[in-house]
């Protein structure tokens, strides 16, 4: 063979190397803060989301996305970690985890990446020191050469932005156009609400603040096409749980746990298609390490949905609601793609128990105000109930907000006896450790000691003022 043909054969077998050995794709996470699926691409006409809809018809929309845990803290803990909290002790809001296990993040960066993680982490732990490369805000630098991850969190449809100042709503909100701006009057009342001035108020802030993210989206797309991360990167868009409205936030159902959730990935994912299948946040971790090229451990709870190693379609997801801040209790539903069974624990602990922070939201302040005065009509006092029942069943098709519980239906009996089953066997599998006081778990090394300053709480005069939760 001549030294021409073995240059030619070397440079065909270096270029058949190039190709089997591709660059594993960049992965970036862009979070909203509270943001439930109340956007345009979603079926909502009241939202104004033009970047956000681009973005869905660039990739997939997820039609039944969930997290594990409606509130910030434990539900990213099952994010970072792909474990749910009820598994490792991170499912009271605002505890501590003493010895938490590695993120997900440790795994991908062992497979290669390189890891940015900016500005907000409440993984209800101290971050492991090897979770991370960087915590610096990445998208002012072009990354390294290396497979990335990044992380970009927005805040701005965060609960507490609902009910800024009226100097920090309308810094929040500068940029909208006139006709971005929401009527109170137009906006559309969840049936268990009353309806109020302060509702009407609070749920057009959300909308407002649900553009201005939707703007800052537009932003970060921008700059990723600046610094060279489109072609061969997955973008994955989503909300940490549900919006920041009372029986949102804080509770298992769907205005609690449902969120959105779309992936862009040039090449791999057909523009403008959309996906029915249940996904819960534990599935996130395992999926990401699989698209990078890294091993999954065993130990992780969730299943690969997205590439050429994805599982089997899930049949049920699962949530859990336990000690909020200083109000406990304990909830636990299954879910399957049209019915929900929820389970109450505490049944003799209402549902509108006080928690500080959420209080100061006008719209439960109003709704404890008419409760006081005996206004309330129809699904609206169910949430003012003095107990709550020992178990509720849902069909979310024929009823989307769960007011109407099914629990006694002899229709369904069929249907509560299989979600009974599985949730008895997600419980039994996980090993839930809902079941031990969190004083046994304190004694057991597991989590930090802060119930003292939650009795403080509980004590505070601004509590103590409004302390009726019914009449």
């Amino acid at each position: 063979m001549t030294i021409r043909l073995l240059a030619s054969a070397f440079a065909c077998l270096l270029l058949c190397l190039r190709v089997s050995a591709a660059a594993p794709p960049n992965i970036i996470w862009i979070v909203g803060e509270d943001l439930g699926p109340q956007l345009r691409c979603y079926g909502d006409k009241r939202a104004i989301t033009p970047n956000v809809d681009r973005l869905a018809k660039q990739g997939a929309r997820f039609t039944r996305a969930f997290t594990h845990a409606p509130v910030c803290a434990p539900s990213r803990s099952g994010l970072i970690t792909g474990r749910y909290p009820t598994e490792i002790g991170t499912h009271h809001m605002r505890s501590t985890l003493l010895k938490p296990p590695p993120a997900f993040t440790t795994y991908l960066r062992q497979a290669g990446y390189h890891v940015a993680w900016p500005g907000k982490t409440d993984f209800n732990f101290s971050v492991p020191k090897d979770s991370f490369d960087t915590t610096n805000d990445w998208l002012r630098r072009t990354p390294t050469n290396r497979p990335f991850f990044g992380y970009v969190n927005i805040g701005v449809t965060h609960e507490s932005q609902i009910r800024a100042s009226a100097e920090q709503f309308t810094k929040n909100t500068a940029r909208l156009k006139a006709e971005e701006r929401q009527n109170p009057a137009k906006v559309n009342v969840p049936p268990y609400y009353p309806d109020t001035p302060e509702v009407r108020r609070n749920i057009a802030n959300y909308y407002e603040l649900v553009t201005a993210l939707d703007y800052r989206l537009g932003e970060i797309l921008e700059r990723l096409n600046e610094i060279g991360l489109t072609e061969n990167t997955i973008i994955v868009f989503f909300g940490d749980h549900g919006w920041g409205m009372p029986r949102g936030k804080r509770w298992i159902y769907d205005s609690g746990m449902r969120v959105p959730l779309m992936v862009r990935w040039p090449g791999q994912i057909k523009p403008g298609t959309t996906r029915d299948e249940l996904v819960t946040f534990t599935d996130f971790a395992p999926t990401m390490l699989a698209l990078g090229g890294a091993d999954i451990p065993k130990e992780l709870s969730g299943r690969v949905f997205l590439g050429d190693k994805a599982d089997p379609p899930r049949k049920y997801v699962f949530a859990h609601r336990d000690r909020m801040d200083e109000t406990y209790d304990r909830i636990r539903c299954a879910r399957d793609a049209r019915f929900k069974y929820i389970r109450n624990y505490e049944p003799g602990l209402p549902y509108a128990q006080r928690i500080q922070y959420m209080d100061e939201m006008p719209a439960i302040r109003v709704w404890r105000e008419w409760n006081a005065a005996g206004k309330l009509k129809g699904p609206q006092k169910i949430f003012f109930s003095a107990t709550k029942p020992a178990e509720e069943l849902y069909d979310l098709q024929a009823d989307p907000h769960e007011i109407r519980n099914l629990i006694d239906s002899r229709t369904h009996r069929k249907k509560l006896s299989e979600l009974r089953a599985a949730l008895d066997g997600w419980i039994a599998e996980t090993k839930d450790l809902g079941a031990l006081p969190e004083t046994e778990l304190i004694a057991r090394g597991l989590v930090a000691d802060r119930l003292k300053e939650y009795e403080v709480r509980k004590k505070t005069p601004e509590r103590n003022q409004r302390n009726q939760t019914t009449n």
